[in-house]
């Protein structure tokens, strides 16, 4: 549901001390900022340093589908630019984001100079397809109160703030839907399996749901 990838972020930082002439840059992006837009031709691929930011696809019915939450050494742009095609979703900042800023033709020399860091490009792609099999899979088998939970709890465990319009569009719902399960999971008052045994009773939890209540 958070995706991370420490070991991408340790390349890059490395590669940015120690190569200072090739102009990779650090920027920031403010809460609510899109610094990628779907549809758009982009030069860049961002890798990001801290923060957490929201990928997703805006339907022509203006409902957006959040495809994953995205922080520490994950990277994006990297498919656009191996494919030379404008952006596929949007990305937008959740929290305040640092990123680094890699210029597209950087990007294809470090794959065409670098075994380490194709290595570590290829492990993130088949990552991902792997994670995005899982979710699929994942929300045939369990009920939506169970992905709630899981969306709660990790909010909860990483001390980060999603809004419910947010979640609603991770879960594939309305925010009237999304509004209902957890008024249903709250008056439940706990879940259970071992996972989830007496977590809403938590403090930090109740701080969370009462930021979310309908």
């Amino acid at each position: 549901m958070l995706r991370t990838n420490l070991t991408f972020l340790s390349f890059i930082e490395r590669f940015y001390e120690e190569n200072t002439e090739a102009k990779i840059t650090l920027k920031s992006f403010t809460a609510g900022y899109r610094f990628i837009e779907q549809g758009e031709r982009i030069s860049n691929i961002y890798v990001i340093k801290d923060g957490i930011s929201k990928c997703f696809i805006s339907e022509e019915n203006g409902k957006d589908f959040i495809i994953e939450f995205l922080s520490k050494g994950e990277v994006v742009g990297e498919l656009e630019a191996l494919k030379k095609i404008d952006c596929l979703c949007n990305v937008a900042a959740i929290s305040d984001v640092t990123a680094y800023v890699i210029p597209d033709h950087l990007f294809h020399s470090l794959i065409d100079k670098s075994s380490e860091f194709t290595t570590i490009l290829l492990q993130e792609l088949s990552t991902r397809i792997i994670q995005t099999s899982t979710r699929a899979a994942f929300q045939q088998l369990y009920t939506l109160e169970y992905a709630l939970l899981k969306l709660l709890k990790l909010q909860a465990d990483e001390h980060i703030s999603i809004s419910k319009e947010d979640m609603a569009a991770y879960l594939g719902i309305s925010v009237r839907s999304f509004n209902r399960s957890l008024k249903l999971l709250i008056n439940k008052g706990g879940f259970d399996t071992s996972e989830f045994e007496n977590i809403l009773q938590l403090g930090h939890m109740k701080k969370l749901l009462q930021r979310l209540k309908p």
